[in-house]
């Protein structure tokens, strides 16, 4: 957006709005201290340039999205800028400014769409090897621009020892992990499996897992591109029934073909980490009706000073007597 002087500004939305709230000092408490000296070295490099800011009231404008990440154990930057267009003018000046900031991984997205979606389905690498690392306890992954990644290092290992906690696994078991991403959930579960199958629709993320499977030398997962609800159909035409499903859906939820087939295979437990507690709260009561019943609930709070959780429930299936007794 614009300051009304006519500079070029960052923030963040209000609720439930597309109205920019730009951030003081670009100093936003719940990213990484070293964001503001991105941000701020984005906003200097668009203003020397003339490089508009997109406007989505007349979709006209270039820089859409600043994303930043930060791999707390490796201490590595990325930097990638979601353009309006194909090209960004002064890209050489863009990637030494960025440099100059610290980044180890600097790319553009271009999403051209007139949509509410952040990223493209496209990235142009400028700079570096095209991902960071970082690594959740003693698991090391690799994070395109792409890849979904929790902001928040020290409670996403909470977040997913807990997923972890409800999954109770002995080491004879076949897990599947549905909305995997980069693995991380499904990673840490193939430790105490005997075999999992991770699932993700993105394929720069399903690339990432495979290679953060290879560089974790875990050999006992596997993973599939495509949409959780066709997987699911596939691996159970193959005879691969899972005694434990794990999901980590986006916001929307799981749609109802996805807990039929889920339900379908008819694994004992359901362990499903969410982002959003109403639509947690609408998929259980749908699960239900499929015979399984929420055990277990935590919350985890990954953004802290704000309305935010995230949700680990176990669902567990019920057998027939359990049905009479609670019907």
């Amino acid at each position: 957006g614009r300051e009304k002087d006519g500079k070029p500004t960052a923030g963040f939305f209000a609720g439930r709005t597309h109205s920019l709230i730009p951030v003081p000092e670009l100093d936003c408490l719940l990213g990484c201290a070293e964001n503001k000296d991105y941000l701020a070295a984005v906003l200097k490099f668009m203003e020397d340039f003339g490089v508009e800011p997109y406007d989505e009231a007349n979709h006209k404008g270039l820089v859409r999205h600043v994303l930043l990440r930060k791999g707390f154990a490796s201490g590595e930057h990325m930097v990638c800028l979601v353009i309006n267009g194909k090209k960004l003018p002064h890209e050489k000046e863009f990637i030494g400014r960025m440099r100059e900031a610290g980044a180890d991984s600097i790319s553009l997205s271009f999403n051209m769409e007139k949509t509410n979606v952040i990223l493209g389905t496209e990235i142009k690498n400028l700079y570096g090897p095209g991902y960071i690392t970082d690594k959740i306890g003693n698991i090391e992954y690799r994070i395109s621009p792409l890849s979904f990644y929790q902001v928040n290092p020290v409670q996403t290992e909470r977040l997913y020892g807990t997923a972890l906690e409800f999954a109770d696994l002995n080491g004879g078991e076949t897990v599947w992990d549905l909305y995997c991403g980069i693995g991380t959930i499904t990673l840490c579960l193939a430790k105490a499996a005997k075999r999992v199958i991770g699932a993700e629709i993105v394929p720069p993320a399903i690339r990432d897992a495979k290679e953060n499977a290879l560089r974790n030398h875990i050999e006992n997962a596997e993973f599939f591109c495509g949409d959780a609800a066709d997987i699911a159909a596939k691996l159970e035409s193959d005879g691969l029934r899972p005694d434990v499903v794990t999901v980590d859906p986006p916001r929307k939820g799981l749609a109802p073909e996805v807990i039929a087939s889920v339900a379908a295979m008819g694994p004992e437990k359901v362990v499903y980490v969410s982002c959003d507690p109403a639509t947690l709260g609408r998929d259980v009561k749908i699960f239900r009706e499929f015979g399984y019943e929420a055990k277990r609930a935590a919350a985890v709070d990954m953004f802290p000073g704000t309305a935010h959780v995230e949700t680990v429930c176990l669902l567990s299936k019920l057998n027939a007597k359990q049905h009479i007794e609670v019907d």
